[in-house]
């Protein structure tokens, strides 16, 4: 008799566990997706405006620097502070609309993104640096055998790059440098110039500085180089990117000074005689990397973080050094390392949910395995954020289920394979996208960070793209309009919406 009671009883459990799963999920599908309002209006106007902005007129150009007392030596605990600004503020787009500039600027991305999935490549097969062979130009002359600053977006060039104002010497001679957390080396272009790209400051004339200093051959620094060379005992440096371009010279140390805030004696840097590439503007390049050339190591900082405006916005924000505040409602994460190679900042990724709902992937889709491939960078010089090929269609095939409603666009515009057409709306509802790190704190995007304008008509794209590497990378669009800190000495990495 107690047979059937059991049967009944677990008839009874059944339909109610049966009841119970059917109804949450019921309610499940049927709850409306977490939404947010991209401003199309103020999105196309910017649009408009960014090719014809004047850098002559620029705010950048014509406001004098206070008259200040010399800037105090730094020391590793000191707080240091910068301004970032965009290129456009500065230097006259050569595009003739939108879309050529967004094009453009697409191809030297696509580069750059190849460049460091074979720097990355080549650190974990183990090639030797013995194998790597420097550019061969019949022209080059030098033939290689807490810090403030502002940022500003380099666009109009295509690049996707930051600028820093740093002064270099003794008297310091002010230069925008482009701001790069994928590179260690800090470079400027140098007289003599065998060949040098145009840029908005004079080139540096090494002589006319009391504090630098040419490096030997037997120079610690020297070592640390990838790729160099000795002449008549001077260290030859050279130093190529992912889009082709390149700087080679000697290297060198002198005074770097970060505006008001602090000044660092015997810096390493390339004076460059010969640079070619998507600089201009720029007067060289200010490494973040994680290497032990880079100015962060250099300096011994124990954090930096910096804020990158609107990549179409002529505004500025900051870098700084040593001034980690990171609140109890910022979004953290894991800062990362990979064994084989110290220049890339890796964060703690473990997914992404469209509308409020997580996205399904594999659990070690974004981990670096035992030989050191895979994970996850975070790049300010990348400017859309690449991911590995099934992590890229489980987003996109969560974002456009939940945007039937919207116009669809061109089929595929360059890297995107998901554009809309709001060329009729002023603003427009659309599923939110977060990113969630390990740990569990996650981070929800600006509407404007992943749906972007490709021309001034009016067609937005959704602005991720896969990539056939194991490698991901976080890239400068959806970092704008956030404070990122790179705590260096806890190994955290710190996300803000409203530091800016």
């Amino acid at each position: 008799m107690a047979f059937p009671r059991f049967l009944s009883l677990l008839t009874t459990v059944t339909l109610s566990l049966f009841l119970t799963t059917t109804d949450a999920s019921s309610r499940s599908l049927s709850a409306s997706p977490k939404t947010t309002v991209l401003d199309v209006v103020s999105s196309l106007q910017q649009t408009q405006t960014i090719l014809s902005l004047d850098p002559t007129r620029s705010s950048l150009t014509t406001t004098k620097p206070e008259s200040i007392s010399d800037p105090v030596f730094f020391n590793s605990s000191s707080p240091l502070s910068l301004e970032l600004h965009s290129r456009d503020t500065f230097v006259a787009s050569q595009h003739k609309d939108y879309k050529s500039l967004v094009l453009s600027r697409l191809e030297r991305d696509s580069s750059r993104v190849a460049g460091i999935a074979a720097k990355i490549r080549i650190a974990v097969e183990g090639i030797d640096r013995s194998d790597l062979k420097p550019v061969n130009n019949e022209d080059t002359r030098y033939q290689p055998e807490a810090l403030t600053t502002p940022v500003v977006s380099g666009v109009s060039q295509g690049s996707g790059e930051y600028f820093s104002r740093i002064g270099v010497g003794t008297p310091a001679k002010e230069m925008y440098l482009v701001l790069d957390t994928g590179s260690d080396v800090n470079w400027i272009q140098c007289e003599p110039c065998s060949d040098c790209y145009q840029q908005s400051d004079p080139v540096f004339n090494p002589t006319s500085s009391s504090t630098y200093k040419s490096l030997t051959c037997s120079a610690s620094q020297c070592s640390l180089l990838e790729t160099s060379a000795c002449r008549s005992n001077k260290c030859l440096y050279q130093v190529s990117y992912g889009d082709g371009s390149f700087t080679v010279g000697e290297l060198a140390t002198d005074t770097v000074t970060f505006g008001n805030s602090g000044k660092i004696n015997d810096v390493a840097l390339g004076c460059g005689h010969d640079n070619e590439g998507l600089f201009t503007g720029a007067a060289g390049l200010l490494g973040l990397g994680g290497g032990a050339l880079s100015i962060t190591n250099q300096m011994k900082a124990t954090s930096f973080s910096y804020c990158l405006v609107d990549r179409d916005s002529g505004k500025s924000s900051s870098l700084d050094f040593n001034s980690v505040q990171l609140g109890s409602g910022d979004a953290t994460a894991p800062l990362l390392r990979n064994q084989k190679i110290d220049t890339f900042y890796y964060v703690g990724l473990s997914g992404f949910s469209v509308g409020g709902q997580k996205v399904i992937m594999p659990d070690a889709i974004f981990e670096v395995d035992a030989s050191g491939s895979g994970g996850v960078i975070l790049d300010c010089g990348t400017a859309v954020t690449r991911l590995q090929t099934q992590a890229y269609n489980s987003l996109r095939d969560a974002f456009l289920k939940l945007t039937t409603n919207l116009k669809k666009g061109s089929s595929s515009i360059s890297l995107f394979d998901t554009c809309y057409d709001f060329s009729s709306l002023s603003t427009v509802k659309v599923p939110t996208v977060a990113f969630h790190f390990t740990g569990g704190k996650s981070l929800d995007l600006p509407a404007k960070n992943y749906l972007i304008p490709v021309d001034d008509n009016g067609t937005f794209c959704f602005a991720f793209a896969p990539t056939s590497s194991s490698l991901s990378i976080i890239g400068n669009v959806q970092q704008q309009g956030t404070r990122i800190t790179y705590d260096l000495a806890n190994k955290i990495i710190g996300l803000s919406g409203n530091k800016c």
